[in-house]
């Protein structure tokens, strides 16, 4: 599969990056890369928020929570919207949010891993951090932290411009099954669900996945970019990232990615429309390695408490996020099938 290079180019090793959009490559990234890359986007800012947070003692006092994203986009909005309940309802005293983007999530993760048992700090994870770690190949994996909780979900949507010539599911397919290395699509980060959904649409209609031309970006705003300025025919991410666009009429609508209608959305599934695909992109919270079982509880009990507050439950309905709220041994049994799915997804589509 091919993907087209953004404005700017790579700044990283392997992986491509959210903030710089190469083109996405195989194999194992050294964990100096991550380290390397984590400081320089994060810099100050991150040392001292851990730093000031990190007393070790009362875990309400002070969180940080890392999106492992750019601003703007699905898990920053998920991250902040959690910052906002534990806030609101003073579940944490101080709360604060810290962004390290990079490599669908990969670039968090690795910097997380190096924060063995600072228990006051949780990564936000999910479905395009799984695929890229499968994508890239990654030397740090969710094995290597301490799930807490599978929190919302929600599904993609395909959109092209209002003036596209578009005007269904089918009259796209028709148009890219003709010369698929010349219809650029455009989504979230290489290996990320954005860009599996459209591997998968592909391999559904036979265009094999070499043929395929998309450009990787940080979420839905810089697809958006991509989108109106001609540099994609079609785009695909979360439908919040696309909703205020389609409410005014700039973006077209074509298909949900989900197995049902969705409530709200007044949009027909790519399944309805005779195209068997359907991915859930879930969103959630890790702890570190090395904390004790006590904070490990800790956490688990203040992330139970947000998302019962009336904030929480708010956002959920303003992002038409589906509650999915998982711990204990049912999520560890569900990273481990989501995983091998994602796994058998990629090494099938020869990503």
């Amino acid at each position: 599969m091919s993907t087209a290079a953004g404005s700017q180019p790579p700044t990283e090793g392997a992986p491509q990056t959210d903030a710089d959009h190469g083109r996405a490559r195989r194999g194992p990234v050294p964990m100096i890369v991550y380290g390397l890359v984590a400081a320089l986007v994060v810099g100050w800012a991150l040392t001292a928020s851990v730093r000031s947070a990190h007393s070790g003692q009362d875990l309400r006092a002070n969180l940080t929570l890392i999106a492992p994203a750019g601003a703007g986009g699905g898990w920053d909005t998920f991250t902040r919207e959690l910052q906002a309940a534990m806030r609101a309802q003073k579940v944490v005293n101080n709360a604060q949010v810290v962004n390290i983007p990079g490599a669908g999530g990969t670039i968090g993760l690795g910097k997380y891993s190096t924060m063995d048992g600072q228990a006051d700090t949780l990564l936000t994870s999910g479905t395009v951090m799984v695929g890229a770690i499968a994508l890239n190949d990654s030397p740090v994996t969710l094995e290597d932290v301490r799930p807490i909780a599978r929190i919302s979900e929600e599904y993609d949507v395909i959109v092209v411009p209002a003036d596209s010539p578009y005007q269904s599911i089918d009259d796209l397919i028709a148009d890219w099954t003709q010369d698929p290395k010349a219809f650029p699509w455009t989504g979230g980060s290489a290996g990320g669900l954005d860009h599996l959904i459209v591997a998968d649409l592909a391999l559904k209609n036979d265009i094999g996945p070499d043929e395929v031309t998309y450009i990787p970006k940080s979420g839905g705003a810089e697809a958006i970019q991509v989108l109106t300025s001609g540099g994609a025919r079609a785009a695909v991410s979360g439908y919040n990232e696309f909703a205020d666009q389609i409410e005014a009429g700039r973006m077209r609508g074509l298909a949900i990615v989900s197995p049902e209608p969705v409530e709200g959305i007044d949009m027909p599934t790519l399944v309805d429309q005779g195209y068997d695909v359907a991915m859930t992109n879930w969103r959630g919270l890790l702890a570190p390695a090395g904390i004790t079982d006590e904070q490990f509880a800790e956490l688990e009990q203040i992330v139970s408490e947000t998302v019962q507050t009336p904030e929480w439950k708010d956002a959920m309905e303003r992002n038409k996020w589906a509650d999915v709220f998982l711990v204990g041994p049912e999520l560890e049994d569900f990273l481990v099938e989501d995983t091998a799915q994602i796994e058998a997804l990629v090494e099938e589509l020869g990503l």
